[in-house]
């Protein structure tokens, strides 16, 4: 079921839209959970995704360097700030916590399109930080690690998976790299297909919105930063 709003989605619209879903309700291939936690994609594993009709995004940006920029920008994830862009957001009040349940709400033309999905797994690599969120702990649902490259100064991310009702199917993660060089950048990877006849016969348009979320999330992240 897709669960449409004629206006902004109250807090209360998102929570009855989510309240309908089954428990382990994803709605990609149970193979395909997780594939975001990887610090690399090999070739392989991503022509595999492509070969299964997955179309994939990953784009970085440099956000600055130094520890102050690194900190922010995590606080700025971990608060969503990354998604508040007006026509597309995610209430801030979510909690970064593994099994969290949550609503994309997207705008489109006098609609608003709610898209459910769970967060899969964080990978937080900074306890030297102070004055961050304190994210709230869970166990994670894939069996792999989810390590990061251990020469990073820092790295936070988190990922998470479609569920039944959204028009796509899919993975999607947003992270946080502080490298040695003292670089800091903001990661979006994600990889997706159409999962209901809209997404289908619009798959163009779905292409060209996707796009247009990865430019603007980067300039908000840069915006936020640098404020």
């Amino acid at each position: 079921m897709i669960c449409i709003s004629w206006g902004p989605p109250s807090s209360k619209l998102q929570a009855s839209c989510l309240s309908h879903l089954r428990p382990c309700s994803f709605n990609y291939d149970n193979k395909y959970v997780g594939t975001t936690a990887k610090a690399n994609i090999d070739s392989e594993h991503a022509k595999e995704l492509q070969q299964n009709g997955y179309a994939l995004n990953h784009e970085c940006v440099l956000l600055g360097y130094g520890e102050n920029v690194f900190t922010k920008g995590k606080h700025m994830l971990s608060t969503w700030s990354h998604f508040q862009l007006g026509w597309a957001s995610v209430d801030p009040n979510t909690p970064i916590k593994i099994g969290e349940r949550f609503c994309v709400c997207v705008q489109e033309l006098f609609t608003w399109i709610l898209s459910p999905l769970e967060i899969l797994y964080i990978n937080d690599t900074t306890k030297f930080c102070k004055d961050l969120p304190q994210l709230q702990k869970g166990t994670s649902r894939l069996s792999k690690s989810v390590s990061v490259k251990d020469n990073f100064k820092g790295a936070f991310k988190f990922g998470s998976g479609t569920l039944e009702g959204h028009l796509l199917a899919g993975e999607e993660m947003f992270g946080i790299r502080w490298e040695p060089d003292d670089s800091v950048w903001y990661e979006i990877f994600s990889f997706s297909r159409p999962a209901h006849i809209l997404s289908k016969v619009a798959y163009p348009y779905v292409r060209w919105r996707q796009k247009l979320f990865i430019d603007r999330s980067m300039k908000a992240m840069l915006k936020g930063i640098h404020e």
